[in-house]
């Protein structure tokens, strides 16, 4: 007989996220259930409905972790852009990839499909609370604040080309990095905007 290691409330929570994030990334966002999640940490339905309440409860907190090591990532990779030890390519590949391969894009289209809208607000206020830490002297110049565009418009770029970049790109006959290529020369030209050089 196997005797089952008893967890603390924030071990057990962390295993749940993380057995949900591998199951977002090898078989999409309806494969992440409660019973599926339970099965993959070996805790029961009802352990893991007192640690979420529910499904949506799940993808909500799986969004905010999501959110929250993507986030880190590319805040680190920017910082290291500024000291002239990253590239701009490293912060477009991680934001991509954190929608892409990652899953983020297909949590986040099937939330909103699933009228789970709330779910994205951690996300969103992540990654405006990232933008705010790379650039917190940002003003309003002429009611743009063009960090926060520049945001917008990667994230877009990077949500977009998770759900229809493959097709797209094969459709149009165009190199599958087309997307990558034109957000990275965005980012370079904000930066240099900025005065950083990259």
């Amino acid at each position: 007989m196997s005797v089952r290691k008893r967890l603390s409330p924030e071990e057990s929570r962390a295993a749940a996220l993380e057995a949900a994030r591998a199951l977002l990334i090898e078989a999409g966002p309806q494969a992440v259930t409660l019973k599926a999640v339970a099965a993959r940490i070996g805790r029961t339905h009802a352990n893991l409905l007192h640690h979420f309440g529910s499904a949506a409860g799940l993808q909500k907190e799986l969004a905010a972790h999501l959110a929250t090591t993507v986030c880190d990532s590319i805040g680190e990779a920017v910082r290291a852009t500024r000291a002239g030890i990253g590239s701009p390519r490293e912060v477009v590949d991680l934001t991509f990839d954190a929608f892409g391969r990652e899953g983020g894009g297909s949590l986040a289209s099937w939330m909103l499909a699933s009228g789970n809208e709330d779910a994205l607000n951690p996300i969103i206020e992540r990654i405006h609370a990232l933008v705010h830490d790379i650039h917190p002297e940002e003003t309003h110049s002429g009611g743009e604040l063009a960090m926060h565009e520049t945001t917008l418009t990667l994230v877009l770029l990077a949500l977009g080309d998770a759900l229809l970049g493959e097709q797209l790109a094969e459709s149009l006959s165009v190199d599958r990095t087309t997307s990558r290529d034109r957000a990275e020369e965005m980012l370079v030209a904000a930066f240099a905007r900025n005065g950083v050089n990259v």
